[in-house]
């Protein structure tokens, strides 16, 4: 390493959240004493993670196409690991995970076709609290507590603004996306 030249610590810190989630199920999915409460402390890290690397990337001037990548991926890979093994240990439901994961499908989906029209859909603030919302729901559902009557609420929470901020999405990008474009000049026949 180049003196001088730190160490893109948000790329580490999202490295660090991609690395957590086979780490995750398996206290999920194995006896291991304690294996939920260790699993949820475990996600909580991983999880405030995601504001960290965003937050470093930018104040450092750190901003790159991998984290931008990256990142992302990392998020909906660890929402979508910890939804999958709680279905498994038949702590959640596959209706409702497969709500969210068809969501995170969709609006990447939406979001490359965007890309490759030019148009960059930013994250909104209903996107962000989407997120919030899931991970507090998934915490929640993982750890054993002596509430669990705060479970469902917290999911169905998830679960709504998890729809909402996709129709948003798809309603901020529909006039671009789906709008008419005009033909070119050599194709209409006109000089």
């Amino acid at each position: 390493m180049r003196r001088g030249k730190r160490i893109n610590a948000a790329l580490v810190l999202t490295a660090a959240r991609i690395a957590a989630i086979p780490v995750i199920m398996a206290l999920l999915l194995t006896d291991t004493p304690g294996g939920r409460w260790w699993a949820a402390g475990v996600y909580l890290v991983a999880a405030a993670t995601d504001s960290l690397d965003g937050w470093l990337a930018r104040s450092r001037g750190q901003v790159s196409v991998a984290g931008a990548f990256l990142d992302p991926l990392a998020d909906k890979l660890l929402v979508s690991a910890a939804l999958v093994a709680l279905l498994e240990i038949d702590l959640i439901g596959a209706w409702a995970v497969i709500i969210i994961i068809a969501r995170e499908f969709a609006v990447t989906g939406l979001r490359l076709v965007a890309l490759s029209e030019g148009l960059i859909i930013p994250a909104s603030r209903l996107g962000k609290a989407k997120t919030v919302s899931q991970n507090l729901a998934i915490l929640a559902i993982m750890a054993p507590h002596a509430w669990p009557w705060i479970n469902d609420p917290l999911l169905y929470v998830a679960l709504v603004l998890t729809v909402l901020s996709g129709v948003y999405y798809f309603q901020m990008a529909r006039r671009r996306l789906f709008a008419q474009k005009a033909p070119s000049i050599g194709m209409t026949g006109d000089p």
